[in-house]
């Protein structure tokens, strides 16, 4: 059975589902590019609200192939650095993705698949998960971005640990670094994921899309960047129809209808 992206709308909601069941979900190409498509239609698709991305069979992603990446040690160095950039790209759609991308996580999120949970806005985890950064076992460094994130989500010292020595990291103790935002019983990560992408689903579309491009902006921009961009983005929002129904709504004391 060949590496695929699953794709299932789910109310308000598309499930991204990585199914690589021979290898554990190990990351492939075919997923990127597939993952990149879904994307794009769902950018375009105003009756989405929110992307959840899981994993088939128990498992979020074991990250790379490492057979696959023993095999292109015979070939020139191009090669992976292509293969890499492709991987990146995919990471950059989910940052570019203009509404919130749900990580559920069950069993194992290695190496990259551990990078492709850093990439979404909210994380939901198993209590049984395991988050992996197991480069260092194998002689590699990261990629998929798992290291910048790591770096400026954690205190130094923490970073240094997660990356240098390999180890899994607990649900709870990502949680506690704000890393994770639910812990729920094994077995129950996508059903915590829909019912937070469902509450999201009520709120303004066009007020989630201005945060989480605000949230993006952020970490590049100084102060007075960041000042003006959330300038432009509030007397957008109170111009777009969802700003008139959200503060009649408020005044009426009913519950808004977002359209």
């Amino acid at each position: 059975m060949t590496a695929q992206l699953l794709s299932e709308r789910v109310d308000a909601t598309l499930v991204l589902t990585i199914s690589n069941p021979e290898a554990r979900n190990a990351l492939h190409p075919d997923i990127y590019a597939a993952s990149q498509e879904a994307l794009e239609v769902a950018a375009r698709d105003d009756s989405i609200r929110a992307v959840v991305l899981t994993g088939a069979n128990g498992v979020f992603c074991a990250g790379g192939n490492l057979n696959r990446l023993l095999g292109n040690r015979s070939q020139p160095p191009s090669v992976q650095a292509e293969s890499i950039d492709t991987l990146h790209q995919w990471i950059e759609s989910f940052h570019a993705f203009p509404k919130p991308i749900i990580a559920a996580v069950e069993g194992p999120a290695a190496g990259a698949g551990f990078s492709l949970v850093l990439a979404c806005d909210y994380v939901v985890a198993a209590s049984d998960a395991k988050f992996v950064m197991a480069y260092v076992k194998v002689g590699l460094t990261p990629d998929g971005g798992g290291s910048y994130e790591i770096a400026r989500m954690l205190p130094r010292q923490l970073a240094s640990e997660i990356l240098m020595e390999g180890k899994p990291v607990d649900p709870a103790r990502l949680a506690h670094f704000g890393i994770v935002n639910r812990v729920v019983q094994p077995g129950h990560a996508l059903t915590e994921a829909l019912r937070i992408a469902e509450n999201l689903a009520k709120e303004s579309p066009n007020a989630v899309r201005g945060m989480k491009s605000l949230i993006n902006h952020a970490g590049t921009a100084t102060l007075t960047e960041h000042l003006a961009a959330e300038r432009d983005s509030f007397v957008a929002a109170l111009h777009h129809k969802d700003g008139g129904e959200g503060i009649t709504a408020f005044l009426e004391k009913r519950k808004p209808n977002y359209r």
